[in-house]
């Protein structure tokens, strides 16, 4: 397991204390996985800076004076148990997944104990399936490096792998915005080495630098008009009417989720149903129509037709080889 910094522990030894609970020097090492002498550290610097620890002398326990805290805004219990909903329940890989846990300790410990005991109730009757996503390797201060260097508008240079070709190339970014399509964080900005708008996988990036160089966006860049009607994230300029046929015992579960804003469904009789979109691009939708396998029939374009059965002929092939 990864040490935790010194700044996150002093918030866990907070977040912990603050829960209203007395715990033992050697309560806290054990849950922070740190010495004794450690600890007594970090309870003396958190004195230091004017919060109020008191040490039992007959429990040998540290706590907080609970009053020291101004209470939360009066959150109702639907309110509450929806972003505990978010917190403790999100399978989103986010970067700062951590401090939204400890937000969410210190929420817990600061609201009433009869809402407490309802939310603790609710959630164990409540879950929330995850989806595939891209590990993201990159630790909380790269991401909010990337962060800074959008609101400061800094020119970064970043060595960047194309999976593809097999090789890294190096470019000077002016990065725009930082988003996430449901699978895997992305950086968008103005590449030089590209000379337009470029999407950037950040698992991509081996490296990168902040300049110390300013740069001015252009005015005429808008994130939705970017993005366009892309099926994901990347667009390529060309707007294709995709028709697609999807057998009656996936027609429904298909047809319930909205993919995309264009989206159009016809049921048949027989209850298959045509799903219709108007997109930018076809490379992105290839691997979502290919999962669905013989569920789905491509109706149109003709172009999406001819790509998905050469890529159905080579599956074949690798299972006929000897």
């Amino acid at each position: 397991m990864k040490p935790i910094s010194r700044i996150s522990r002093i918030v866990r030894v907070l977040a912990t204390l603050q829960s209203g609970q007395d715990y033992t020097t050697d309560d806290l090492a054990g849950m922070l996985g740190k010495s004794r002498r450690t600890i007594f550290r970090d309870l003396k610097d958190i004195q230091q800076a004017g919060i109020p620890i008191y040490y039992d002398k007959i429990k040998h326990s540290y706590t907080i004076d609970q009053k020291f805290f101004m209470p939360p805004i009066n959150l109702n219990a639907q309110e509450v148990l929806s972003l505990f909903l978010l917190i403790f329940r999100s399978h989103l890989n986010s970067p700062f997944k951590n401090s939204a846990l400890f937000a969410g300790h210190k929420i817990e410990s600061n609201i009433s104990r009869d809402l407490r005991k309802y939310c603790n109730e609710a959630l164990q009757h409540i879950s929330v399936g995850s989806k595939p996503q891209v590990k993201v390797n990159l630790h909380d201060d790269r991401f909010a490096q990337l962060l800074k260097a959008i609101m400061k508008k800094k020119i970064m240079n970043i060595h960047y792998y194309l999976p593809m070709k097999r090789e890294i190339i190096i470019t000077d970014l002016y990065p725009y915005h930082l988003r996430h399509d449901g699978f895997q964080w992305c950086l968008i900005g103005k590449s030089l080495f590209h000379e337009e708008i470029y999407t950037f996988n950040i698992n991509q990036i081996r490296e990168m630098n902040v300049l110390d160089k300013c740069f001015i966006m252009d005015k005429e860049f808008d994130l939705n008009e970017y993005l366009g009607r892309a099926w994901s994230k990347k667009p390529e300029g060309r707007l294709y009417h995709v028709k697609l046929k999807f057998t009656p015992d996936t027609a429904y579960s298909v047809a319930e989720v909205q993919w995309h804003n264009t989206q159009k469904v016809t049921f048949q009789e027989d209850g298959s149903a045509i799903i219709e979109f108007r997109i930018d691009g076809l490379r992105e939708i290839i691997w979502w129509v290919l999962g669905y396998g013989d569920k789905v029939k491509v109706l149109a374009p003709e172009v999406l037709q001819k790509r998905i059965a050469q890529m159905a002929r080579n599956m074949l092939k690798n299972y006929e080889q000897k």
